[in-house]
């Protein structure tokens, strides 16, 4: 443990306080990832088995079948389809499309610190490059004709350290962010064609050009 924290102070003391600020931003960010990580698996994102199998049922006007996999359904989406089908019109639409988007934004919140990681670590690592290599050449134009080689290269290797860094923190936090993006599309996806199922239901079809116009199978709250 004594060597990490060593290695540890040995990298701050070269890096100097860009390195710090980098080490703190990569700690906060991994804490952000998991509690994102946790809140996923916690809402049921991906796991809408059940709730499939309720639509499916539904598309098929099997409303027992229905209602026994909605209420099996752990998923966060779940609500949102029960008021779908507690609807008597259509007007309901756009409301269960902004219940929907509501959780959306919930599940999302955190995104936006991670893109600002992703984009602003390696310009932070960058600048602290630039701030290390004027230092090193300011050392070097004091040497005046005593120039040592191995002092410019020595500094330039310390100044470059921070641009690792800042790539070191960028990179992983740009393809978490993109994974995360990338499942709330999908989510998206299932959830506009959850909602447009239920208002426009295969049975539906059916009945077209008759009078027959496809009734609500739970009250509302249910």
């Amino acid at each position: 443990m004594d060597a990490v924290f060593g290695k540890v102070s040995e990298i701050l003391e070269l890096g100097g306080p860009v390195v710090a600020i980098l080490i703190v931003t990569s700690i906060a960010t991994l804490s952000l990832v998991l509690y994102k990580l946790w809140q996923f698996r916690a809402a049921g994102v991906g796991r809408h088995i059940e709730l499939s199998r309720a639509i499916e049922a539904w598309d098929r006007k099997d409303l027992a079948e229905t209602r026994a996999h909605l209420n099996k359904s752990r998923s966060y989406l779940a609500p949102v389809i029960a008021m779908a089908l507690s609807g008597e019109d259509r007007t309901l639409s756009e409301r269960t499309d902004a219940e929907a988007e509501a959780r959306f934004t919930q599940l999302e919140q955190g995104f936006n610190v991670l893109d600002m990681v992703a984009q602003l670590a390696p310009l932070l690592g960058l600048f602290g490059t630039v701030m290390g290599m004027i230092e090193a050449f300011q050392t070097l134009q004091g040497a005046g004709n005593s120039v040592d080689p191995s002092l410019l290269a020595g500094g330039i290797w310390v100044a470059l350290l921070t641009t690792a860094a800042g790539l070191a923190v960028a990179m992983p936090t740009s393809m978490v962010l993109t994974w995360f993006e990338a499942r709330m599309n999908r989510e998206r996806t299932f959830a506009n064609r959850a909602l447009r199922t239920v208002f426009a239901p295969g049975y539906a079809e059916d009945a077209l050009g008759t009078d027959q116009t496809p009734q609500p199978v739970f009250a509302h709250g249910t």
